[in-house]
């Protein structure tokens, strides 16, 4: 116990060490919001994967699709690493660090306001951050509970206090730049730690393969196919297909995650980033889910009727050594604060920059702007903490299954008009209304009246993932139908792409050869 609580303070002391370290760097709207837009490689990467990856992934998602697909699983994890981290530098890294600029936009909403000049558009988009991203928020602390209960004999409001206290120190101190230096340190932690915890549980039962004959020995209660949890696709392809473009596809769309590009700082960054990233996706995300695909060989310790899914790590875990346990114990806490550090950074500035500012408060300087993220800052952890404790208190799973609801929405409604916003001229301000309302608007119909969907839509996930891929026909169709925006206006946020620059000859070849 003394070492575990030991490791817990040299992790927290340096996390806010790190906090007013950096507090010289956010000093205005630039520096506190995205560090300046001078963000390396590495930081960047790590900030995105740290990001992307939480207690929801290690705890509940891995735990629960770990349980319902077996070993095929691990295609989620490689998913998110090809689809969420790989393809979305590629496609989304540079054209967004140069609009977003070039419009002078620091969040999603600003974005959708310059782009198709739309102060609604701003303030509609910012309010759908603002609905969604709190019950996310508020989920990181779920994945929490069974693992401290586990580890430590102290009471789980202690640990949500202490979590949120912390994060807000150091993010209220220094802003984006201490967010992006602490995930570098998480993300770190986040790495050897899946590995080392991957090594331990598949050596407690005999070794990768002798753990692998195991799971084939396992049936399916519902098809009772033999074998059918260590075979290459699982015993339900579809529903896992619906994950992988939930989770893959969705970082799309997710303010947190695609704010990381408008902080990059060069070309060079773009490239080394794209690479780090998706490393680090295959190992923290494939490790996750590949460790959640033995759960079903500690099913005489598990009873989901009456645990849940999100008692399967821990159960997996428990009889690791204490400073395993210990290790666990941080890696979880680091994907979780690195996670709400992002949440609470883009629903503050989301708020100030396009909803207050100009709206209700006239003439906001920089050194006010700062001060009222700040501020928002805390409401935004102090309600997410409020909420994990009445859900924890009062055992309300109403509020743990938004988690999937609040994906599915945000990026339902953004991913088509930001990916289309970013490369085609045509879209139309209407599209991106009509985007807004199908994405947030079916996901909270799915919510309410989730047995009038049809079967393979009642699950949030599935739901999610035909949200996010009907307003990627949405998004064009209706832009063919309605008023187009000036050719003017159009022309100029495009321009930013036009302009020419030199590159060594490695990049291209010169015109005489």
């Amino acid at each position: 116990m003394i070492l575990k609580i030991l490791m817990l303070v040299v992790y927290f002391g340096i996390m806010v060490a790190i906090g007013f370290y950096c507090r010289k760097n956010a000093t205005d709207v630039n520096g506190f919001v995205l560090g300046g837009r001078s963000v390396g490689p590495w930081l960047t990467a790590f900030a995105y994967g740290t990001s992307y990856f939480s207690a929801v992934v290690f705890i509940g998602y891995a735990g629960q699709f770990g349980w319902k697909y077996g070993i095929a699983s691990t295609w989620i994890g490689l998913g998110n690493a090809l689809i969420g981290s790989l393809l979305a530098w590629v496609v989304l890294g540079r054209r967004t660090r140069i609009m977003t600029q070039h419009l002078n936009s620091a969040t999603m909403p600003e974005f959708f306001g310059q782009r198709f000049d739309s102060t609604p558009l701003k303030i509609g988009a910012s309010i759908i951050v603002f609905i969604f991203l709190i019950p996310y928020t508020a989920s990181l602390y779920n994945g929490l509970s069974r693992l401290f209960g586990m580890a430590f004999d102290i009471d789980y409001t202690t640990c949500i206090i202490l979590m949120a206290v912390l994060t807000g120190i150091y993010v209220i101190a220094g802003g984006y730049m201490a967010t992006a230096i602490n995930d570098f340190i998480q993300g770190i932690i986040m790495l050897f730690g899946i590995i080392m915890v991957i090594a331990a549980v598949l050596n407690s039962k005999g070794g990768f393969m002798a753990a692998l004959d195991g799971l084939a020995r396992v049936e399916d209660s519902v098809s009772g196919t033999p074998g059918v949890f260590a075979s290459f696709f699982g015993p339900d392809p579809l529903n896992l297909v619906g994950v992988i473009i939930l989770t893959s596809l969705g970082t799309w769309g997710l303010p947190q995650m695609v704010q990381k590009f408008y902080a990059i700082k060069s070309e060079n960054v773009i490239h080394k980033g794209a690479v780090i990233s998706t490393l680090f996706a295959v190992v923290v995300s494939g490790g996750c889910y590949f460790l959640g695909g033995f759960g079903r060989l500690y099913s005489d310790q598990i009873d989901i009727a009456s645990q849940g899914y999100d008692s399967v790590i821990p159960t997996m875990l428990s009889n690791l050594s204490p400073m395993l346990i210990g290790l666990v114990v941080i890696l979880v806490l680091s994907a979780s604060m690195s996670t709400l550090s992002s949440l609470v950074m883009a629903s503050s500035s989301t708020l100030t920059i396009d909803l207050i500012k100009d709206n209700i408060v006239k003439d906001m300087d920089d050194k006010k702007q700062v001060r009222i993220i700040r501020a928002l800052i805390v409401v935004f952890i102090a309600i997410s903490a409020i909420l994990a404790i009445v859900q924890y208190r009062n055992n309300i799973t109403f509020i743990a299954q938004l988690m999937g609801v609040s994906w599915g929405a945000l990026a339902g409604a953004f991913l088509a008009p930001f990916l289309y916003g970013l490369y085609s001229k045509k879209v139309t301000k209407a599209s991106v209304w009509a985007s807004f309302v199908f994405g947030s608007g079916i996901m909270i119909l799915n919510m309410l009246f989730r047995s009038s969907f049809p079967t393979l839509l009642q699950s949030p996930i599935n739901c999610g993932a035909f949200a996010m891929l009907a307003g990627l026909v949405i998004v064009p169709v209706v832009s063919l139908f309605t008023p187009k925006l000036s050719k003017e206006k159009v022309d100029e946020a495009f321009s930013c792409y036009d302009k020419r620059i030199e590159v060594p000859v490695s990049m291209a070849l010169g015109d005489g050869e």
